[in-house]
């Protein structure tokens, strides 16, 4: 099984790209998650929203595998604790998906396609973050969940 974490666009501000490096690198002991990046849409500030999720969510789509198990990280998503999350990676690391696949949007969030097709979605929190900001909060409660899958102690009850 693979897992991948998929994001839209470059992550700009160094800050989050050193603390995703470092989050990357820690649960890269337990297993392995390649992060992929989909390139953001061309002239997208000459597009309205609506069409900027539909062409983010053709490139996400045509990325897909047919027994690819797809999660969307997204504030309309079910809330998890730290514990309850570990759990959900446990069930679905012993499942027989082909890939796993965390997904993080745009900007906009995903189109209705993406929706449909998505198997889970998540939400980090009630608040809503910028997606650049996602990628690192989704990162540090994965290696989070990974330490308490191993009684590690990183996560303190």
């Amino acid at each position: 099984m693979k897992l991948e974490f998929w994001t839209i666009g470059k992550t700009n501000e160094t800050y989050l790209k050193e603390g995703m490096a470092i989050f990357e690198k820690r649960i890269q002991r337990y297993l392995k998650l390649t992060s992929v990046l989909i390139t953001d849409v061309k002239n997208a500030k000459n597009l309205k929203p609506k069409q900027v999720k539909q062409k983010e969510g053709e490139k996400i789509l045509d990325k897909l595998q047919k027994g690819d198990f797809l999660i969307l990280l997204d504030e309309k998503g079910k809330h998890f604790t730290s514990v309850k999350f570990a759990k959900f990676i446990e069930q679905q690391l012993n499942q027989s998906h082909h890939r796993i696949i965390f997904l993080v949007g745009g900007a906009y969030g995903f189109s209705e396609a993406v929706y449909s097709r998505a198997n889970y979605t998540i939400a980090l929190s009630e608040m809503t973050f910028s997606h650049q900001m996602v990628r690192l909060f989704f990162l540090e409660q994965f290696y989070r969940a990974m330490a308490i899958l191993r009684n590690e102690p990183y996560h303190n009850q």
